[in-house]
């Protein structure tokens, strides 16, 4: 899938077969924040920490960012979140 696809994705009612980093990225762009979360919550894979980091920014709550960005091994972002968002995107897709 290429970053051009994921976003056609967006259109859709269900997401199609993603990771769930991935997913919780698809879900935080439908504006479902909590279900993104609940896709990243639990895991302890470095790219689900990272989205985890990101959502926590979005909300707003860079203390609990920064320490999801450190379990990530990730520097903690300070850009715009549209550009964070295509980063990380970028990176997961390969």
């Amino acid at each position: 899938m290429t970053p051009a696809q994921f976003h056609a994705s967006l259109a859709a009612e269900t997401p199609p077969a993603l990771s769930p980093p991935l997913l919780a990225l698809w879900k935080n762009a439908k504006g479902d924040w909590d279900g993104a979360h609940k896709c990243v919550d639990s895991s302890s894979a470095a790219d689900a920490m990272w989205v985890h980091a990101f959502l926590h920014r979005t909300e707003g709550d860079l203390g609990n960012a920064g320490y999801w960005y450190a379990r990530a091994g990730k520097p903690a972002a300070t850009g715009a979140l549209e550009e964070e968002f295509e980063a990380i995107l970028a990176a997961l897709l390969g």
